[in-house]
């Protein structure tokens, strides 16, 4: 069986707002807080619409599930 690659691979920024982001997805804050740093590259798997009017705009698609891209699962 072939292995996804994953919807989109890029480095973690973080922008005036403090919001985590990866190219056009905004990142779970815990998540990146608890486990990653700024300019990790990562690998996305799993794209949700973005629950938060506050950054909805800007970021309208979030992912609750990436991965370092460096790390084989």
């Amino acid at each position: 069986m072939a292995k996804e690659k994953g919807i989109y691979t890029g480095n973690i920024e973080q922008d005036a707002d403090g919001n985590f982001f990866c190219g056009p997805y905004l990142l779970d804050y815990k998540l990146v807080v608890s486990k990653f740093k700024i300019g990790d590259e990562v690998n996305i798997k799993t794209i949700i619409e973005n629950p938060s009017d506050k950054s909805y705009e800007k970021y309208p698609k979030k992912s609750n599930l990436f991965f370092l891209s460096n790390l084989k699962e």
